[in-house]
């Protein structure tokens, strides 16, 4: 690392468990962001201010305006424009040295696992079940890392699934049902700040994964009730009759 990068990290690199060689291992990874909306927006922002060196976000859809309430990667000036191109140029103001890779495409077959396997780990902020399993499979099948984060209402999730180490639940371990039955933010609202709550923990987690610093979130879920803010941990086990991983990798 220059000077420049010496001193644009410098508050990270003092914590021990992450030192200098945490963050060149930072600066060499490579990340794939799905969906560039509540989630992805701060998850997105806080790993190029964090220095990952290269970012894939991929989501379909464009800015509009009721996106704006709490998809901090995006303003007003954004409204029509593809997702990850706005979120794209908003990672490079932060940090012009991420090496931003827009995808303005729904992943999924082929692709989807193609994006998987050419980065090293995955954060999800979809927000269907559909996009989320599918995410989930390819991770399984790749062998890599998934930070995976959801709100509604007043609600946080977090948890980590390692597909690239053996044991250990996958997501659809934790959500057996196929069937898209949760209701999703446009019919029940969420509170503007708590997908960046979320999206921050998926940043937090993925850095944790990438420097070995701390005890990742694999096999537990991190739920959050904002209202009485009272935080809870669970234990996810693997289900042998998971039709994924079959309780194992």
């Amino acid at each position: 690392m220059d000077d420049e990068a010496l001193l644009r990290y410098s508050r990270q690199i003092m914590l021990p468990e992450v030192d200098a060689a945490g963050q060149q291992a930072l600066a060499d990874a490579s990340v794939l962001i799905v969906g560039a909306g509540g989630l992805g927006s701060p998850a997105a922002l806080y790993l190029g201010a964090a220095g990952v060196g290269r970012m894939l976000i991929a989501d379909a859809d464009h800015v509009e305006l009721s996106n704006l309430q709490r998809q901090i990667a995006h303003g007003t000036p954004d409204l029509g424009r593809p997702k990850v191109e706005s979120a794209a140029d908003a990672v490079r103001r932060l940090n012009p040295t991420v090496e931003v890779t827009p995808l303005p495409q729904r992943l999924e077959g082929d692709a989807l696992d193609e994006a998987v396997a050419g980065v090293d780990l995955v954060l999800d902020g979809s927000d269907n079940f559909a996009t989320r399993f599918a995410v989930n499979a390819a991770c399984v099948r790749q062998r890599r890392p998934l930070v995976s984060a959801a709100v509604i209402r007043w609600e946080v999730q977090v948890a980590v699934f390692r597909g690239d180490r053996g044991g250990g639940p996958c997501y659809r371990c934790l959500f057996p049902d196929t069937e898209d039955r949760r209701e999703t933010c446009s019919e029940t609202g969420v509170a503007a700040p708590l997908p960046g709550v979320a999206g921050s923990l998926q940043a937090l987690e993925a850095l944790k994964l990438v420097t070995g610093a701390g005890e990742p979130l694999q096999g537990r879920l991190l739920i959050m009730d904002a209202l009485s803010m009272r935080v809870r941990i669970l234990h996810v086990p693997a289900d042998p009759e998971c039709p994924v991983c079959n309780g194992r990798r």
